[in-house]
């Protein structure tokens, strides 16, 4: 089966139909037609149901997608091959969450561009329901992610810090006690659905016999702590986030013994790492060496 072909197929997946894909691609359409015939004569099946307009995918098409993105993905790659370390180029896609793209991951960014300037990197944010299908897929090369231990047989993940999880408060908290703080009250200002840290906040609510009331939810960590700073409620964060402030005494916060989150890489067990990944994820190894939760 020829790469140019699964290129030809993955593309007009990726672009919606077979004239935009041959725009895309600088052929004639005659030619992308006959990348996917080529394909099908092989397979003895049909990879698109055309529907009018409208191009969809058949059963078999749904199977071959994934191995076609993989395919094209490791050959991209091996184009990429340096002929030494002073030459590495090409790309890498790191999905994070947003705790770790705001606070973890730039000095080591930084400090991977000063020592390889040639190799690009694409920084998207993580959402973990999307983590298993993007690594799968083989659109993102590494995940970084905050959460239990990842548990996943096609996955691998290196953990990198258990990360201190803290109760945090408006500045004019004026006690250190946890049961004091909670039954004072307030509007429980909570992360989205599905983050790891959320399923611990219900947690220690409830151990600590708090009815929550009245509630907010947030996307962004920096919003909440806007919102706390401004006397508008409470959260439940990791340590990271609000150590500055906490030191500025802009924020009261209480550390906890509840179950904590790790910080950890993650990746396919079975894809190929260039070595420009390989690279970035030993920077990732030595710098997470030197990182250290400090008590205030």
């Amino acid at each position: 089966m020829d790469i140019r072909h699964l290129k030809t197929f993955k593309t007009i997946v990726d672009v919606g139909g077979f004239m935009k894909a041959a725009e895309h691609l600088g052929y004639a359409q005659p030619t992308v037609t006959g990348h996917v015939r080529a394909i099908e004569q092989e397979l003895g099946q049909p990879l698109f149901n055309r529907l009018g307009k409208r191009m969809i995918l058949t059963e078999t098409g749904k199977h071959l997608l994934p191995y076609a993105n993989e395919i094209v993905a490791l050959m991209d790659k091996a184009l990429q091959l340096p002929s030494d370390e002073e030459k590495m180029a090409g790309e890498i896609v790191i999905g994070a969450s947003e705790s770790l793209t705001t606070y973890r991951l730039p000095p080591i960014i930084k400090a991977f561009k000063k020592q390889y300037p040639k190799v690009r990197i694409i920084l998207k944010p993580l959402i973990s329901s999307d983590l298993f299908k993007e690594l799968k897929q083989g659109e993102t090369d590494l995940a970084f992610l905050m959460d239990r231990m990842l548990t996943e047989d096609d996955l691998r993940a290196e953990p990198l810090i258990t990360e201190r999880m803290v109760l945090v408060f408006p500045e004019n908290a004026h006690t250190t006690s946890k049961n004091d703080l909670l039954s004072a009250g307030g509007t429980i200002l909570y992360t989205e659905q599905g983050c790891a840290y959320r399923a611990l906040f219900d947690k220690l609510l409830h151990s600590s016999g708090y009815v929550p009331g009245n509630t907010l939810e947030f996307w962004s960590i920096e919003a909440i702590k806007q919102c706390i700073m401004c006397g508008l409620g409470f959260s439940f964060l990791p340590l990271v986030a609000v150590r500055a402030e906490w030191g500025e005494n802009k924020l009261v916060c209480i550390t906890t013994d509840e179950d904590q989150v790790v910080t950890q890489m993650v990746y396919h067990k079975n894809k190929w790492l260039s070595p420009s990944v390989r690279a970035f994820m030993n920077l990732v190894l030595e710098q997470a060496k030197g990182w250290q939760e400090k008590e205030y």
